[in-house]
Parts: C-alpha cells; structure tokens; sequence
C-alpha cells in the first residue's frame, strides 16, 4: 500500500488525509502548523474534522508544508454513491480521452447538425444535473466528434463543438462527479489543443476556461494566472457573446485573487464580472448561464475562498435561488450557502437543510465534493442526537464518511 493512503474508509475527507501523510512524514502537528502558519490547535481540528478544509490558499499551504503536490490531499479515495453507473462511465470517458490522444478515435464521423444537436443535449442534460445520462452519451460522443475531425472536413463550428464538449461537457462532469483530476487536466488539454489549431480567440478563451480551472485545483496558481490574464486580454467584449465570456473568465480570476489572498484584486475583478453582466442581462452562451444572478453565486465562492463565511452566507440571502435557471449553478448556490452557514454560530440547522437542498438537485454536489463532504463531517463531528442530527448522519452516509 501507497504509505501516504490510509486504510478505506479511513481518508474519505481532506483533512483525513492530511493526517495520514503527516504522519507517514513522520512530522508533529507543530512544525507542520509553523510551515503552513496556522496554530497547532487549528491543525488538529482539521485533521480530525472539526473543522472543513475547504480553502485552496489553506490546501496549498499545507501540501507545501508537506512537501507534497495539493492533488495528494485533494484526490482522496472515494465510496460507491447512490448512482452506481458513474464509476464504469468515468473508465469509460478514460478511454475515449486515451484513444484521442493517440490519435485514433474509436467512433465514426458524424454529419455537423447531428453533433451539434447530440452536444447541445448532452450539455442540456450536464446543466441538469442528469449525470447518470451524461456519462452513458460522453464516451461514444467524444470519439465520434474526434473521427469526425480526423477526416480533415471540420465543417462550420466542428472545432467549437470540440471545445465546447471537453471544458462544458467532459470537463465540468468529472468535476461533478469526483473523476481524477488527471482526466480533468487531460480534457482540458485536448480542448487548448483544438482551439489552438484553429486559432480562433473566443475558442482560446473558452479553453483557457478550462484549463484557468484546471490549474486552480491543482494548486498552479501562477499558472492559472498566466492563463487567465491571456485571455482575458485577447478576448473581444464588441458582442455579447465575447462578453459573457469575458465575464466567466473574469470571475474565475476573481477565484484565483481570494485563493492568493489577494482581496482588493478579487473584488475588483467581480466588479468588472458585475458590469459586463449588467450589460448581457441573463444569457447562456456556450451555456455558462451568465448574468446578474450568477454574480451573486460567484460573490458567495469568493467570499468562501477568503474565509468570510458571514458575507457569503449575506450575499446568499439576497439571492433567490429560483431566479438561477441551471440546476447545476441552484446546486451550487445551495451547497455554497451550507457551507457558510456551517461555520456561523447556532446556524448548523440551517446549514443542514441547505446541504440537503443541494442533495436533492445534484446527489453527487454533496456526495463527491471535497469541500462539501469536508463541510458534511465537521457538521457531523458536532451534530447532537436530534432530527438535524439524524439528516445529517443520512448524507454522510450517502456520501461514504464515518458516522
């Protein structure tokens, strides 16, 4: 066995696995809290689950301290969940991604309005959160768009469709579903190289979406930046289409400021996401669902990057979730609302109840999120026998944590 894996059921939480590798180090709780400058008393309640690690600046730190890449505490082993196709499916997607990077793409190439309908559905059903029929459709779809560019005949939009499959398609479902990080990157990969090849600036930023928020999972900070920043700056706002996207890249540089503890340049950059919004109004291009509503979503991220749980769980009670038009970003807003709600005193109830709410919409939200399922265990780690209590023991469980 890996000396840095614990035992199964053991490392099922990020602060879990923490342990394990400080442990195998062979490091006290005191000098790795002096490296990541935390106190000892905060990194024990970490690793026991008292309290979420659930900030990226915080993982960074202390993968550093570790001398260990963030992705060894972040991909940590997970359970069964309640959609019990979503295993075979990600080897599956692994396939497909392996047989299009070595340049033979086991599908068959397809008419142009044939794909563009099969992904529009599969990204209709990503939005959803349908992940179950996302995952039966991704395999077979990646391989034939592939084929279908193999032939040399792109057709009008082939290459958008590529693009827009693997960051909105491919890319976003792994995240949903807990799948490597390596497929992830992989995806994302695939989609620079497809935009680069036709060199077309919208689809250079829509890839350097994907790999903006690849680079932010795996701690690569200044990478993320570099990306970012690029193409942010090649990107038109002449219509609203280069607008929208503007502004999705701007709000993930807004994420990328909290994580490097930057907040004056955060907050500027969700300023500038809240401008360009107010001129689109609510739109979906490339269905990133951009608009004012989901400037409140993104505000409610940062301010949990940042560790300011109180004005993440305000922003929340501005927003009516209703209002957001994907299933997805609702899951989003009513996990991120949990989650702030968590660390507020004497609002653990209603943390719950948020939590459950985001269950509902999207199982795997809760069940597959690292920073939701470290949420989940220290709001279990606390819980009383009571019927709060009980809710949340039901989706621990759900989720594979000790209870």
């Amino acid at each position: 066995m890996d000396e840095r894996r614990a035992p199964p059921g053991d490392n099922r939480t990020i602060g879990r696995q923490l342990r394990v590798i400080r442990r195998s180090r062979g490091k006290s709780q005191q000098v790795i809290a002096d490296l990541a400058g935390i106190s000892k008393s905060h990194l024990s309640r970490l690793e026991s689950g008292q309290r979420a690690l659930d900030r990226r600046s915080l993982i960074v730190a202390l993968a550093a301290a570790l001398e260990v890449a963030p992705t060894e505490l972040t991909e940590i082993a997970m359970p069964a969940v309640s959609e019990p196709g979503i295993g075979p499916a990600v080897d599956r997607v692994r396939l497909a991604l392996l047989s299009v990077g070595m340049g033979a793409p086991s599908g068959e190439p397809v008419p142009p309005n044939v794909l563009r309908t099969r992904v529009a559905e599969l990204l209709d059903d990503q939005q959803a959160c349908r992940h179950d029929t996302v995952g039966a459709a991704l395999p077979g779809l990646i391989c034939d768009l592939h084929a279908t560019l193999a032939t040399g005949r792109d057709g009008p939009g082939i290459a958008e469709l590529a693009v827009l499959l693997h960051v909105q398609g491919t890319q976003a479902w792994l995240r949903d579903v807990g799948g490597p990080l390596d497929l992830g990157w992989q995806t994302a990969t695939i989609a620079q190289q497809e935009a680069q090849r036709v060199d077309d600036p919208q689809l250079l930023g829509l890839a350097a979406f994907g790999t903006g928020h690849g680079l932010l999972a795996a701690g690569a900070f200044d990478l993320a930046a570099h990306q970012l920043d690029t193409a942010r700056t090649a990107t038109s706002t002449a219509d609203v289409r280069g607008m929208q996207l503007a502004g999705m890249l701007t709000f993930t540089s807004s994420l990328l400021a909290a994580a490097r503890r930057e907040p004056p340049e955060a907050a500027a950059a969700l300023d500038e996401a809240a401008e360009l919004a107010a001129r689109t109004g609510e739109a979906n291009a490339w269905w990133f669902g951009f608009g004012p509503t989901n400037v409140g979503v993104w505000r409610m991220a940062v301010a949990l990057e940042a560790g300011d749980h109180a004005q993440a769980a305000t922003v929340a009670e501005t927003l009516d979730p209703a209002l957001i038009p994907s299933p997805q970003r609702q899951a989003a807003y009513w996990a991120d609302y949990g989650r702030a709600l968590a660390h507020l005193r004497g609002r653990a109830a209603d943390a719950s109840h948020a939590l459950r709410r985001a269950e509902l919409i999207s199982p795997a939200r809760v069940q597959r999120h690292p920073f939701v399922r470290e949420t989940l265990a220290e709001l279990v780690s606390k819980a009383h026998r009571d019927a709060v209590g009980r809710e949340l023991r039901g989706m621990a469980f759900r989720a594979g944590l000790p209870v």
